[in-house]
Formats: C-alpha cells, sequence, structure tokens
C-alpha cells in the first residue's frame, strides 16, 4: 500500500464543511432558517482552507458528494419578486448538517485524537 504524505484534501473539505454546519446549526439553535447555508457562505467561510485555497477541491463538488451520501441536506428556499412581474428567480438552496453527517464528523475526529 503506498504512503501518504500529508491529509487527503478531499477528506479534510468534507470534514470542514461538515465542521461549518455544525457550528452555525448550533449558534442558531431554535432559528431554523439560520440553522443553514449557502453555497456562497459556504465558499466564503472555506477561501483560506488550504485544500480549498490551493484548488484542490472545490466545494460545490465536495457539497454534492455529501449531499448524495445523506451526511447534508439541502432544501429550496422561495424567493419571489415583490412586485410579482418579470421571471421568476431559481429558488436558492440552503444546506444543512444531518444526523449522519454529525456522527461522521465524531467518528473522523475520534479517529485522529487515537494514538497509532
Amino acid at each position: 500500500m503506498p504512503s501518504r504524505e500529508g491529509p487527503d484534501p478531499v477528506r479534510a473539505t468534507l470534514i470542514a464543511i461538515l465542521q461549518q454546519l455544525n457550528r452555525v446549526e448550533s449558534q442558531n439553535e431554535g432559528k431554523t432558517r439560520e440553522q443553514s447555508l449557502e453555497l456562497s457562505d459556504l465558499d466564503r467561510l472555506l477561501s483560506d482552507f488550504w485544500a480549498v485555497s490551493k484548488e484542490s477541491v472545490k466545494v460545490p463538488l465536495a457539497l454534492g458528494l455529501l449531499v448524495r451520501n445523506g451526511m447534508v441536506e439541502a432544501s429550496a428556499e422561495k424567493s419571489f419578486p415583490a412586485s410579482g412581474r418579470g421571471a421568476r428567480p431559481a429558488p436558492r438552496a440552503r444546506y444543512r448538517i444531518t444526523a449522519s453527517g454529525k456522527q461522521f464528523l465524531v467518528d473522523s475526529q475520534q479517529q485522529s485524537e487515537r494514538i497509532a
């Protein structure tokens, strides 16, 4: 088995996204809408994260992987123009961590704290 040097950028990004979603959920208990983030929020929060800033991983792709695996749920936010004229804008997706995402986060932290 080949040895790796340094952490896996994809896994690290997945964990970083889950950490941000978990943080925003716990900070906004009781306020359902504020317990989720839009993609633009996650992009901004993770712009300085090493795997994202080196362009090793793209946040939308990592987020899509988390959604497909049930660790994050997406919900569309309806936003209609006030005047009722013109075309309706596309609903904006908001993302929230799920119970399985929290479990993955806990498991990953326990694995990193183990002594080999």
